[in-house]
């Protein structure tokens, strides 16, 4: 029996949770979740307990009361906090990194200075600012370019010029007023770059690295890709396991640089990389660019992945945790999957809480169907928004046109002041994005639908 202890709230955590339960080894689930998911709740039997995964007092006393073999951290805050240092000196193996090697995601002027450092390519135009000075004739040069808070920001910290900023003076502003909120933290200014991003996630064993599948994700709240950005709405893969836009070798290339990182990080931090390795890419003109790395897996493009996994997730976690990651084979199944996220009305900038919703009409989990609950509260007399988003549907099909009508379907039928963007994974947003590409690109680079 493996006694495995996860940390988290969300979906992702539930996608994880719903993995380990398919494994043909006998487990025991415990986890400590901030509100009562009953995704979470029912996968590990009732062993969830409530309190704050950042606080390193709670850890503790969890991870003495539960003993496990190891631990997953699910979401980037508590490996911020150093909850796998605290879990390391317990003597508890966890799949997430340190706090030094989480720098990845929590410090972005790290990973810039870290690809730049070793050579390893991706980089965009960038510079760092510790305060105003110099900023506004570099934003000048530039023209068009990004805004980028140093730190966690949850998606939504990030200003791209003609989305959310329209000027220079409007960059300042902004920049000003994160300069008053955090004076320690520095602000980096990136080129603007034109082109499809994609989501590459890999396991880590700090010496090899094995990908999964190309996921694109949606970040704008409502349909057509408009609104402000999101945590993401949704995402889809496709049963060849690249994307409409994307050739083998752009995703090849993708891999290279994910393993250089790996690399890199046991060269410069002398500690082994021991998780999930997510690398958010872009195709444009100039080369294939990285626009950030996560240390850990996405919400949602998990739950694009992790149903589809063929091996053992047990034995792809002892795998990453033992340094053995190149000795098992790691398969997915060639199928489609579309993830459609159904969020509180107002979300993300009024999202209503404390609201009941009803999903008795929702069919059961299926080889077709994934469920995965979030940002809900499970009590006595039903589910509760939280304000954030509430339940993931996951459509599995033969071809993308069937996983989004599954998707699609459960989604409607979540009854309460919610909603959802009911355009992922259509052939209409996909070629768009194909277009995209296209007008890139121009004659010298053709894509087709498959």
């Amino acid at each position: 029996m493996r006694r495995i202890n996860l940390f988290g709230k969300d979906g992702r955590l539930d996608a994880i949770a719903a993995a380990i339960r398919r494994s043909l080894r006998p487990v025991e689930l415990s986890v400590l979740s901030e509100m009562n998911n009953p995704g979470l709740f029912e996968k590990s039997e009732g062993r969830l307990s409530i309190g704050n995964t950042d606080n390193l007092s709670t850890i503790e006393e969890f991870a003495l009361r539960t003993n496990p073999d190891w631990a997953i951290i699910g979401p980037e805050e508590p490996l911020r906090a150093g909850v796998v240092d605290k879990l390391m000196e317990l003597e508890i193996s966890c799949i997430g990194p340190t706090r030094s090697l989480a720098r990845l995601e929590t410090s972005k002027s790290f990973t810039r200075e870290l690809l730049e450092e070793y050579n390893i390519p991706g980089n965009p135009d960038y510079r760092i600012f510790k305060s105003l000075d110099g900023m506004e004739s570099y934003l000048r040069r530039k023209g068009e370019f990004v805004v980028k808070p140093d730190g966690l920001t949850g998606g939504k910290g990030v200003q791209v010029f003609g989305e959310h900023i329209h000027s220079v003076e409007d960059a300042l502003l902004y920049c000003k007023k994160l300069f008053e909120e955090n004076p320690n933290r520095p602000v980096v200014i990136e080129e603007k770059l034109d082109g499809e991003e994609f989501t590459l996630q890999s396991f880590c064993d700090g010496r090899h690295v094995v990908d999964t599948i190309v996921v694109q994700d949606h970040k704008r709240a409502y349909d057509g890709d408009t609104g402000p950005n999101t945590g993401g709405m949704g995402s889809y893969s496709c049963e060849d396991h690249r994307l409409p836009f994307l050739s083998d070798d752009v995703i090849k290339e993708a891999s290279k640089i994910t393993s250089a990182v790996a690399s890199a990080l046991l060269d410069k931090c002398q500690q082994e990389y021991k998780g999930i390795l997510y690398g958010g890419f872009m195709m444009t003109q100039g080369g294939l660019k990285l626009i950030e790395f996560n240390a850990r897996f996405g919400d949602p493009e998990v739950m694009n992945v992790l149903p589809l996994l063929k091996t053992d997730f047990v034995d792809v976690c002892e795998a990453i945790i033992n340094g053995t990651l190149d000795k098992i084979s790691v398969e997915f199944e060639k199928k489609a999957t579309v993830c459609k996220y159904v969020v509180p009305r107002g979300y993300p900038t009024q999202p209503e809480k404390e609201m009941r919703i009803d999903i008795s009409d929702l069919p059961a989990p299926s080889d077709k169907l994934k469920i995965f609950y979030a940002s809900v509260n499970k009590k006595p007399d039903g589910l509760y928004l939280t304000g954030s988003r509430a339940i993931a549907l996951v459509g599995i099909g033969a071809n993308l046109a069937e996983a989004e009508q599954i998707a699609e379907d459960a989604a409607n039928r979540i009854k309460g002041p919610v909603r959802h963007r009911m355009d992922i994974g259509t052939q209409e947003l996909i070629q768009k994005r194909i277009n995209h590409m296209n007008h890139v690109f121009g004659k010298k680079h053709k894509l087709a639908v498959g």
